[in-house]
């Protein structure tokens, strides 16, 4: 019997994804025994620094990723939403599977959705993404940084530091904890963008034929062609989560994809995105398109601008 390493985060959230892709291929390769490597990463250890002062979701990955390259491991599962856009030599980005809910979600005790929220409320997020698409719609929120495990936002909301948190819905769904505030809000698209393969997971291994033909039957065709476009968008304008970026590919029923973007300042002062649709056949280079007309409207410059204010509140 084979034995299959899976390298991860010791996070409840991690160790679900984990265990959920252990599940799927020890159901479809009886051959194959799983086992997780529970590995402490620099983004766990420092939580009292914003992500985008210290290098962003990239942090989460590095240990995990030498240890695939020390051989210890053979597969890791990420949430795609916190996968560089370019990976180390040696590990391929093999799989990306079916998406679960792509919105963020709002989570409050008294609150049920943003509109709802008091003059002056205060709103708990580590992502300057939304940080800024909040500012938009209501910019007398008071944005608080947020950092630590699902559990530690949720504890941190109650105990009333908050009135109310945004968290990725897919996270909130996979752990079961909708029912765990009075109030779940999944933004609507229309009010806040996501961050580039948020819902979906990424599964890197390492250059192997058989870990490939394994990683190959997690690899969901329609999550491939929206979270492509939405890495190359990324990708084009040299964005990490230390910019405010939102992308959203979406593969609709009639075979056409709408691709949305938004980037701006992370205080909302000034923002820039696009919309278009294309159909399912002819995405390649979409995103990339997409980022090099609004690079020719100023998008780099706003950008650069962008992380100079985040490093800036950071301080």
């Amino acid at each position: 019997m084979k034995k299959l390493t899976i390298a991860t985060r010791g996070s409840k959230l991690a160790l679900w994804q984990s265990n959920h892709i252990k599940s799927l291929i020890e159901t479809n390769f009886p051959e194959v025994s799983v086992e997780l490597k529970i590995i402490i990463t620099s983004g766990d250890k420092i939580l009292d620094v914003p992500l985008a002062k210290i290098g962003g979701k990239g942090l989460f990955l590095k240990e995990i990723e030498e240890s695939m390259l020390r051989g210890e491991a053979q597969m890791a599962v990420h949430s795609l939403k916190d996968v560089p856009t370019v990976m180390p030599e040696g590990l391929l980005l093999s799989a990306i599977t079916t998406r679960e809910d792509v919105r963020d979600a709002m989570l409050s005790e008294k609150y049920p959705d943003i509109s709802s929220l008091p003059q002056g409320a205060v709103v708990g997020t580590s992502s300057l993404r939304r940080r800024m698409q909040l500012a938009l719609q209501r910019p007398d929120l008071v944005i608080k940084d947020l950092r630590g495990n699902v559990d530690t936002r949720i504890r941190k909301l109650k105990e009333g530091e908050f009135d109310a948190i945004i968290l990725a819905a897919a996270g909130i769904n996979r752990l079961g904890l909708r029912d765990a505030v009075t109030y779940f809000y999944p933004i609507p698209l229309d009010e806040m963008l996501p961050a580039m393969g948020q819902g979906a997971l990424g599964i890197e291994t390492v250059n192997e034929p058989w870990v490939l033909e394994i990683a190959r039957f997690l690899d969901d065709e329609n999550s491939r062609i929206e979270t492509s476009i939405e890495r190359g968008f990324v990708d084009t304008l040299q964005g990490g989560c230390q910019v405010p970026i939102g992308v959203s590919a979406r593969v609709g029923e009639d075979g056409k994809v709408v691709v949305r973007s938004t980037l701006g300042m992370p205080d909302a002062s000034e923002t820039m995105g696009d919309e278009i649709v294309v159909s399912r056949d002819q995405t390649a280079g979409v995103g990339e398109a997409m980022a090099k007309r609004l690079i020719s409207q100023g998008a780099m410059e706003l950008l650069q601008r962008a992380e100079a204010m985040a490093n800036g509140a950071a301080q």
